[in-house]
C-alpha cells in the first residue's frame, strides 16, 4: 500500500469520530473512572484509528476492530498518575513510633533508616511514548516519632511513574514528593531503568539486555559527600545485588534510542509529509492526557512514536523471502506412521524478534526456535534465511499465535517432512496497562508433518532448545 496523504488521514479521523462506539468493559482504577478520564479515552480512539489507517491496516478487520478502545484504555491506565495526588495516598498513613533516645542510637521513629527495595514499576518514555521498566528502591529516615505505612512508598512512586517520564525526573519527583508529604529527616531514591531498543537492534532474550541506566535522588540527611545515611542506603540495596556506585556511569548513556533520530522541533507543523496526519493524531493523544505537546521534553515525541510504528507498517508483498514461498501444498496432511530419523532433525535456535501487538499497539519481543527435517540431501538452510523470515513476520502488527503458525507454514513449504516452531515472548501489554504481571512469559508451539506423529522427535527438539539455554515453558 502506498503512502497515505495527510488529507486521507484527516478524513479517516473525521470518519472515525462518527463511528458507533462498541461496548467494552472498563477496568476501574480503585473505584469509578473519572468522567474526564473517560472523555480522554474517547478523544484518543479516533486518533488511534488514524494511526491504523496510516499503517496501511484495515481498522474494520476482526483483530483490529476494538484496538482503538484497547489502546485508549491502556494509555488511560498507564498515565493515571496525572489524576492522582500524593497527599490523598499519604494522608492517614503516618503512625507513631517513638524509637530510642538519639543519644544512644537510631531506630524506630528517631533516625532509624527504612528502605523498601525492588519496587517493580512501568512508565511511558516521554521521548517516544514507549513503556520502560523500572526497579525502584526508596529509603527514608523518620523524624518526629512518626513512620509511614510501607505500601505508601510504593504507591507514591507509582503515582509519578504513571506519567510521561524520563528516569532522572522520576527519581527527583518521587524524592521531593515523599520529603514534602511525610516530612522525614531525609529521603533517598535509586532507580534502575530499562528501555526497549529499536527492533533492528533487538538481539536480546530478557529484559536485562535492554538499554539500561541508573539514577538517584536524595534529600536531607542523605545529601553530602560523606553522608553515612547514604552509605547505609547503598549498602542495604547492595544486599539485593544492586551496586549503584558501579551503575552510576550509566546516567551518561543516551536513554531513548529514538531520541538520536532527527525530527522537526515542532508537533504537527513540520514540512509536509505522508505521516503528518499520523503525527497530528499522536499530538491529539497527548492533549487528551492533559499534556502540553509544546513542552520542550515532548517536542518531537509524536514524530518519534510514528517512526516506531512505521517499522511495523502493513505490507502487501507476496510472501516470498530468501527462498521461502508459501505454495499450495497441503500443510496439514499427516505423513505416514513410523519413526523419523532423529539425525535428520536440524534446528535454528534463539532467533530474536520484536513485533507490535495489534490489540494494544505495544511491543512484544523474544526468540524463535525452529526445528525441521531436511530433505535428505544433508544440506540445511542458512540461519540468515530463518532470521529474515522471522523478521518478515515479526515486523508488522501481530499476535504471537498467528506469527508462530505463519513461520511454521513458511518453513514447511520448503521442508515438507516436518516442522516445529516454538516462540517465547514477553508482552509489554501484560505489564504496562494494569495487568502488571512483570515476569510473565508466553510460549506458543506450531507442529507440522512428522513432528505431529512422532512424540520422540518433538522431545528431541525441545531438549535441544533446553541444552542451548532455552526456557521452553
Amino acid at each position: 500500500m502506498g503512502a497515505l496523504e495527510e488529507a486521507h488521514l484527516a478524513a479517516a479521523v473525521a470518519a472515525a469520530c462518527a463511528c458507533e462506539e462498541e461496548d467494552d468493559d472498563l477496568e476501574m482504577l480503585g473505584g469509578d473512572a473519572e468522567p474526564a478520564a473517560a472523555a480522554a479515552g474517547d478523544a484518543m480512539e479516533p486518533a488511534v484509528r488514524a494511526l491504523l489507517v496510516g499503517l496501511g491496516e484495515d481498522e474494520r478487520r476482526e483483530g483490529l476492530r476494538r484496538t482503538p478502545k484497547r489502546v485508549a484504555k491502556a494509555f488511560r491506565d498507564g498515565t493515571r498518575g496525572y489524576r492522582q495526588k500524593v497527599k490523598d495516598i499519604v494522608q492517614g498513613a503516618l503512625f507513631p513510633e517513638v524509637g530510642v533516645d538519639k543519644r544512644t542510637g537510631s531506630a524506630g521513629g528517631t533516625g532509624g533508616q527504612v528502605v523498601v527495595r525492588d519496587i517493580e514499576l512501568f512508565s511511558y518514555c516521554e521521548s517516544c511514548l514507549l513503556p520502560f521498566s523500572i526497579q525502584c528502591h526508596v529509603g527514608y529516615v523518620p523524624s518526629g516519632g512518626r513512620v509511614v505505612g510501607l505500601s505508601k512508598l510504593s504507591r507514591v512512586s507509582d503515582v509519578f511513574a504513571k506519567r510521561l517520564q524520563n528516569p532522572q525526573r522520576l527519581a527527583n519527583e518521587v524524592c521531593g514528593a515523599l520529603h514534602a508529604s511525610i516530612q522525614p529527616a531525609g529521603v533517598a531514591v535509586a532507580l534502575q531503568c530499562w528501555h526497549i531498543p529499536l527492533p533492528e537492534n533487538l538481539e536480546c532474550k530478557t529484559l536485562q539486555d535492554w538499554i539500561r541506566t541508573s539514577h538517584s535522588s536524595r534529600s536531607g540527611v542523605f545529601e553530602g559527600e560523606n553522608s553515612t545515611f547514604w552509605s547505609d542506603f547503598l549498602a542495604l540495596i547492595k544486599l539485593r545485588g544492586i551496586d549503584m556506585e558501579v551503575d552510576n556511569h550509566s546516567a551518561s548513556i543516551p536513554w531513548c534510542p529514538l531520541r538520536s533520530h532527527e525530527v522537526p522541533l515542532s508537533n504537527g507543523h513540520c514540512k509536509k509529509s505522508s505521516t503528518n496526519g499520523m503525527v497530528s493524531a499522536v499530538t491529539s493523544m497527548l492533549l487528551s492526557l492533559g499534556e502540553d505537546p509544546l513542552r520542550k521534553e515532548l517536542l518531537g515525541t509524536p514524530q518519534r512514536y510514528v517512526q516506531w510504528l512505521m517499522k511495523f507498517r502493513a505490507c502487501n508483498l507476496d510472501v516470498k523471502l530468501n527462498g521461502f514461498t508459501l505454495g499450495n501444498v497441503s500443510i496439514y496432511e499427516r505423513p505416514g506412521g513410523g519413526k523419523a530419523d532423529h539425525g535428520a532433525i536440524r534446528s535454528e535456535l534463539h532467533l530474536p524478534f520484536c513485533a507490535q501487538c495489534e490489540h494494544h499497539l505495544l511491543p512484544f519481543y523474544g526468540v524463535v526456535h525452529i526445528g525441521y527435517f531436511d530433505n535428505g540431501n544433508g544440506e540445511g538452510i542458512d540461519r540468515s534465511h530463518f532470521q529474515a523470515l522471522v523478521h518478515f513476520y515479526g515486523c508488522k502488527l501481530q499476535v504471537q499465535e498467528r506469527m508462530t503458525r505463519q513461520i511454521a507454514e513458511a518453513v514447511y513449504s520448503v521442508s515438507h517432512n516436518g516442522v516445529m516452531v516454538v516462540v517465547e515472548a514477553n508482552h509489554i501489554c501484560m505489564i504496562s496497562r494494569g495487568v502488571e504481571k512483570i515476569r510473565s512469559n508466553t510460549a506458543t508451539i506450531a507442529v507440522l508433518g512428522q513432528f505431529l506423529t512422532d512424540p520422540s522427535a518433538k522431545a528431541c527438539f525441545l531438549q535441544n532448545v533446553l541444552d542451548t539455554g532455552g526456557s521452553v515453558v
